[in-house]
């Protein structure tokens, strides 16, 4: 069967239910579109815990971890800024984790992640913006 997004209801409750964003990929480099989003999240609320194995130290005031095995606290969305061909890993570690949601970025599409994370028993996104998404279903957040 060929993948499909959940409904607009479902990722507005995933967004307004998400507290920890793991954000696979994220760039110390403030001119990348990982660092932007993350940028926007953080600004609406959510924590963002940058996870990038080349970077050390801190990325928009928070500890990097080298792989989210390293993050040593809950995980309710990893979001994934990394090429396709990378994400059935990332898929793995995320049902290891037990994170809630695998969301891939805009343009990223990988039917084996999709499968080992919802066989892992999350919720799957692909190839959808979460900062567009929460700009669409959540606007501000208060927290």
């Amino acid at each position: 069967m060929a993948f499909e997004n959940p409904g607009r209801e479902t990722i507005k409750d995933i967004l307004e239910k998400a507290g920890n964003i793991a954000i696979v990929g994220l760039s110390d480099k403030p001119d990348r579109t990982s660092y932007m989003i993350a940028e926007a999240l953080q600004s609406n609320g959510y924590r963002i815990i940058p996870v990038n194995p080349v970077v050390s130290g801190e990325i928009l005031g928070e500890k990097v971890y080298p792989s989210l095995n390293d993050i040593p606290e809950p995980v309710d969305i990893v979001n994934v800024f990394r090429r396709s061909e990378y994400t059935p890993e990332i898929a793995k570690e995320a049902v290891e984790i037990g994170a809630n949601v695998l969301w891939l970025q805009q343009g990223i599409i990988s039917e084996e992640a999709a499968d080992i994370a919802a066989k892992g028993g999350l919720t799957v996104i692909m190839d959808r913006c979460i900062k567009v998404e929460d700009s669409l279903l959540i606007g501000k957040r208060h927290g």
